[in-house]
């Protein structure tokens, strides 16, 4: 008779030999006197730019290949080709879903995640598992949310001390976890909160080296690669726990979290009727990780740069007074257009098509450059300023549009959790700002961990109550 932990391994160990295959997950070849200019080095070079120093590597494409350039990735010498037209973006997003698979473009994600995950799913099996969780997300959920959030928020800031500089990338991160933990897994039992929250930080905290390895599967026999995997391993006994242990409640309705209504989601047209427990952990995990520290470094850029302008401080709190939550989810959504936490949006090409006037062959990754999408003076008036008046209507110009603001991508595979980031972000901006006046100390640039982009210094403020 297996142990659970025995269970879990060959499940973890499954999933990893399932998406770490080599070679370019078996797409086609692409010759690459068809694609777009770009740079010659090294396959393995261009990867470690794109991934490492990504903010200054997609402005130096952009200068010297104009708005579509190609680089070249490993394993197997894969085309990206990236793209900085809005109407070439809207034309990605717009496009056959076919054709344009998003599931191949983030298979690098794989082995963390799983194959049932919505972000690298394709075609029917996206369509159904999308049908099972969109409901957990719209609508009178997404309020019932909102107290759970206040909740959290209200509790983390009321913890902070007055006068002391601290990094706020920190602290957004724990409280971000703790949503994540109560409001999205429904864990509120203290003592297995403190068997989550550690292994739920080692598989946020992986630096993009090991993401790189999985697509060498000896590697994962050593080192970094394989504490990974110890980590996966732990990770998946407590979610698997956590979700086998709740299907037997009988209160499934009643409860707010959206673990529950997953495991009470089901599809009368689907032979399956819900989602195992496999496709459960997969689902979230990916909500983890694209939930967590994307939602606590946008937070934590908006109280940077809050703290730094005497107006916009003066805006905000009259705007926590007031009730005035579009300023506030405002001001989030100029932290994430100034402040991108994913570099690039990517499909990747079943068959031959035309993208932005190229004919691209089948096996080539497309997509468009966020960073250069949000950094464009024809996309955003004075673009290097922090101005959350952009993203109101009546302004000086234009609300921006889902083609140039594109931190959740677009069309049909449009990030299902973008409702759920802002909400958290309006709520907990509401938390500090409700509690505290905030001064931001010294100055801050983005740096590269794992997949995101997080403020190098940690976003550093200090906090006076109001």
């Amino acid at each position: 008779m297996t142990t659970e932990l025995e269970d879990t391994r060959a499940l973890t160990m499954v999933r990893f030999g399932r998406t770490s295959a080599p070679g370019g997950n078996g797409l086609p070849p692409v010759p690459m006197d068809q694609l777009p200019p770009g740079p010659r080095w090294p396959a393995l070079v261009q990867t470690a730019a794109l991934m490492r120093f990504r903010h200054q590597f997609h402005p130096w494409l952009h200068r010297k290949y104009g708005d579509a350039f190609t680089v070249n990735l490993v394993p197997g010498n894969r085309p990206l080709v990236l793209f900085t037209s809005p109407a070439v973006t809207k034309e990605i997003f717009a496009a056959d879903p076919e054709v344009f698979h998003a599931g191949k473009g983030n298979a690098i994600l794989g082995p963390i995640m799983g194959e049932h995950s919505l972000l690298l799913q394709d075609s029917a099996e996206h369509h159904r598992a999308r049908k099972l969780l969109m409901p957990a997300f719209l609508g009178k959920a997404l309020r019932s949310y909102r107290t759970l959030v206040a909740e959290v928020a209200t509790v983390e800031v009321s913890g902070w001390t007055e006068d002391e500089t601290f990094r706020s990338l920190d602290r957004m991160n724990a409280l971000t976890l703790e949503v994540i933990l109560r409001v999205v897994f429904g864990v509120t039992d203290e003592a297995r909160l403190r068997q989550m929250r550690p292994a739920v930080t080692r598989t946020v905290d992986i630096n993009p080296v090991i993401l790189l390895g999985w697509a060498y599967p000896r590697l994962q026999r050593f080192g970094p690669w394989l504490r990974t995997i110890e980590n996966a391993v732990e990770l998946d006994r407590l979610i698997y726990a956590e979700i086998r242990e709740r299907r037997t409640a009988t209160d499934l309705a009643e409860r707010p979290d959206v673990l529950s209504r997953l495991l009470a989601a089901t599809d009368p047209d689907d032979e399956h009727g819900g989602l195992s427990d496999t496709e459960l952990r997969d689902q979230l995990v990916t909500l983890l990780l694209a939930g967590h520290e994307t939602t606590a470094s946008a937070l934590s850029w908006a109280l940077v740069e809050v703290g730094r302008d005497p107006e916009l401080r003066a805006r905000t709190l009259r705007a926590v007074d007031e009730g005035d939550d579009a300023w506030l989810e405002a001001v989030f959504k100029e932290s994430m257009r100034l402040h991108p936490v994913i570099p690039m949006v990517v499909r990747t090409l079943m068959k031959p098509a035309t993208v932005g006037g190229w004919n691209l062959p089948a096996g080539t990754t497309v997509g468009p450059s966020i960073l250069m999408s949000h950094q464009q003076e024809t996309n955003f008036g004075d673009p290097e300023a922090f101005r959350p008046d952009r993203f109101l209507a009546g302004g000086d110009e234009p609300v921006p549009s889902l083609n140039v603001w594109i931190p959740f991508g677009g069309g049909v595979r449009r990030c299902i959790g973008a409702g759920f980031s802002l909400m958290e972000g309006v709520e907990v901006l509401r938390s500090v700002f409700g509690e505290y006046d905030v001064t931001t100390v010294g100055t801050d640039v983005p740096k590269v961990r794992n997949i995101t982009s997080v403020p190098r210094r940690g976003a550093r403020i200090r906090v006076r109550r109001r």
